[in-house]
C-alpha cells in the first residue's frame, strides 16, 4: 500500500498547519488561559497574566546575510518578540535567544549579533536571561522567546472585537517591504557585477523599516496613559489584509477600511513608485512593518484623536469575515489576505 503525502500548502499553509496541531491539544493545567492562536500564550499568574511568545528566524527564510548586517539582525530577533507582547498589551520582562550555527560563523561575528541583541534589550528593557547553542548545517537560526506581563484587565486578544469598533494602527505601513524590494534589486545588481556599488540614496527609511524594525512599546505606554484597554489587538507582520482577516475571523466580525486613510509614510510612496509597486498594496500587503493593528469603543475616540502615532482606519461590523476596501474612489472591494505565507508552495 502506498504512503499517502499530503502537502502542507494543501492544508492552508502556515496557518492551516498551525490549526491542525492546535486541534490535537488540549490545555490540561488551569493557570493556561490562552494556548495557541494568539500572539502571545496566556498564563494566569494570580494578580495578573504571564505572557510568553517565541520566533524563529532563519537564514536564507527570514534574512540575506549578504545585505543584512548581524547587529541588525539581533536587534530585530528580539524586537519581533517584543512586538508579540505589545499585541497583547503588555509589557516585556525576560529573554531567552537560541541559536544553530555553522562553521562559517567566527567568534567576532557572533559578538556582533549579541551587540545588537543587547542594544534591543536596554531598548526594551528586557533581561536576557539564557538560551542554547547547537550546530547547524544550513547557516544561521535564531531563535527568541519573551516573556512579559499584564494586568488581567488590560489584556487584548485578537478575539475581543466587536461591531462598531474603531479599526486603528500605528505608525505607518509598506514601508518593510519595499525596503526588502530594494535591497534585493540591488542584490541582483551586485550579483551580476560585483564592482558595482548599491544605490541606496534616499531610501534610508524603507531600508531601516525592513533592517531594524521598531517593536511598537511606545503606543502600549500611551494607550496606558490615556487610560484607553484595545477591545481587540494583533501585530503587523503578514502584511495589513493578514492580520486584519484573523481579528474578523477569531472575532466573528467584518470589517471597513477607508483606502485613503492607510497611513503610507512619503519615503515608502516615492520608493515603490520607483519599483512600479502600488503603495496601498504594499501596505496590506507587504508585512514585516511590525505596528499594532487595533480595536477601540466609540466612546475612546476622543482620547486618541490627537496621537500622532495613530490613525484611525475604518470601523468593525457585524457582518462575518466580510472585510471591505472603501477606494478613493468610492468603490468597495474585498479585502484578501495576501500576506507572507512561508509555507505555500
Amino acid at each position: 500500500m502506498a504512503n499517502n503525502r499530503t502537502e502542507i500548502a494543501d492544508i492552508g499553509g502556515e496557518f492551516g498547519l498551525i490549526d491542525r496541531i492546535a486541534s490535537q491539544f488540549n490545555s490540561q493545567l488551569s493557570t493556561t488561559v490562552k494556548g495557541i492562536g494568539d500572539d502571545s500564550a496566556v498564563f494566569d499568574l494570580g494578580n495578573e497574566f504571564g505572557l510568553l511568545t517565541t520566533d524563529m528566524l532563519i537564514e536564507g527564510i527570514h534574512f540575506d546575510l549578504t545585505f543584512h548586517p548581524l547587529a541588525h539582525l539581533g536587534y530585530k530577533a528580539v524586537a519581533v518578540n517584543v512586538s508579540d507582547i505589545a499585541a497583547m498589551n503588555g509589557i516585556p520582562q525576560q529573554v531567552v535567544v537560541s541559536l544553530g550555527l555553522s562553521n562559517r560563523f567566527s567568534v567576532e561575528a557572533v559578538d556582533e549579533l549579541y551587540r545588537g541583541i543587547k542594544a534591543a534589550c536596554d531598548d526594551y528593557k528586557v533581561d536576557l536571561v539564557g538560551g542554547d547553542t547547537t550546530a547547524s548545517r544550513s547557516g544561521l537560526v535564531v531563535s527568541v522567546s519573551v516573556f512579559g506581563k499584564v494586568a488581567k484587565e488590560k489584556i487584548a486578544y485578537r478575539s475581543t472585537a466587536r461591531p462598531n469598533d474603531i479599526l486603528c494602527v500605528t505608525g505607518d505601513l509598506g514601508g518593510a517591504y519595499i525596503g526588502l524590494q530594494i535591497l534585493n534589486r540591488e542584490k541582483q545588481v551586485f550579483v551580476a557585477d560585483p564592482h558595482m556599488q548599491p544605490d541606496f540614496e534616499g531610501k534610508e527609511y524603507v531600508l531601516q523599516r525592513q533592517l531594524k524594525p521598531i517593536a511598537r512599546m511606545d503606543v502600549v505606554y500611551e494607550l496606558e496613559e490615556a487610560g484607553v484597554v484595545p477591545t481587540s489587538m494583533i501585530d503587523v507582520s503578514d502584511g495589513l489584509s493578514s492580520e486584519l482577516h484573523h481579528i474578523c475571523r477569531q472575532s466573528g466580525t467584518g470589517a471597513v477600511v477607508f483606502e485613503d486613510t492607510i497611513p503610507v509614510d512619503e519615503h515608502t510612496v516615492l520608493a515603490a513608485t520607483e519599483l512600479n509597486l502600488g503603495p496601498i498594496t504594499a501596505a496590506a500587503n507587504g508585512g514585516e512593518d511590525y505596528e499594532l493593528l487595533f480595536t477601540i469603543r466609540q466612546e475612546d475616540h476622543p482620547k486618541l484623536k490627537n496621537n500622532p502615532n495613530i490613525t484611525f482606519i475604518g470601523y468593525m461590523t457585524g457582518d462575518a469575515d466580510k472585510i471591505l476596501l472603501r477606494t478613493k474612489n468610492g468603490n468597495v472591494i474585498p479585502m484578501r489576505a495576501q500576506g507572507w505565507e512561508h509555507l505555500s508552495s
